[in-house]
């Protein structure tokens, strides 16, 4: 049972991305509009590709680095469903399980199939001249540098929104808070209205002060030294 819970997990883990952007039903897909050029530029699903337009199109992914993408999303997977199995497999059972799945995943999604589909993609919305001036920039300074760049743009920019949008959703949720206290628990301490320490001790009244009214006088202390001409009280047995 916890196998099979660890399994259901890792694959919701990884197919929610894609779940997240499935139409209600295959009824309501349609195929992604092409753009219509004189001479009709650009390919169409059941149009054979042409093979100077496909050449053309695998050089930009290269040169991009997009015919790395397959590896990747492969590397995400597993890495996702390591990830569950290591809380639900013994340490021991772990690395034969991980080189079982690693083999059969990739003999079932072999990284190249996702650049021939990524290729399919390109000719349905580019031209051969868009793909020919597309590449003209990347093969130059600045778009080497872009290549080598943004990878690093991209992360720190979620990474920036992430947070923003963290304080934002947390700022909101404090203001629901009197209406829905149970977000109180839920909420981490607010830094700015830090609550009072329970049960704070009082502090000790000042020498030669009496005690507040109400209050309990200070217990005796038989250790004190006596005042000049004042006799001990002898101990009570």
């Amino acid at each position: 049972m916890r196998l099979r819970n660890a399994l259901i997990a890792a694959m919701l883990f990884t197919a929610g991305p894609a779940i997240a952007q499935t139409p209600a039903s295959r009824a309501q897909q349609k195929p992604p509009s092409a753009p219509v050029q004189p001479g009709q530029t650009a390919a169409t699903p059941a149009e054979k590709l042409d093979p100077a337009k496909e050449a053309a199109i695998r050089h930009l992914l290269e040169i991009t680095g997009e015919t790395k993408e397959g590896e990747n999303i492969n590397a995400g997977m597993t890495g996702r469903v390591k990830e569950v199995m290591t809380r639900a497999l013994p340490a021991d059972q772990l690395p034969k399980f991980m080189d079982t799945f690693s083999q059969k995943f990739t003999a079932s999604a072999p990284p190249n199939a996702v650049t021939d589909a990524v290729v399919k993609i390109y000719a349905q919305h580019f031209s051969l001249e868009d793909i020919q001036g597309v590449t003209k920039f990347y093969e130059s300074a600045v778009g080497q540098r872009m290549v080598k760049e943004m990878p690093d743009v991209a992360r720190e920019s979620q990474s920036v929104g992430m947070q923003m949008d963290q304080k934002v959703v947390i700022d909101v949720l404090r203001g629901m808070s009197d209406e829905y206290p149970q977000l109180k628990q839920m909420l981490p301490p607010d830094p700015e209205h830090p609550a009072p320490a329970p049960n704070a001790a009082a502090p000790a009244p000042a020498p030669g002060t009496s005690p507040a009214p109400g209050s309990a006088a200070p217990a005796p202390n038989s250790n004190a030294t006596p005042a000049p001409g004042t006799k001990p009280t002898p101990p009570q047995r």
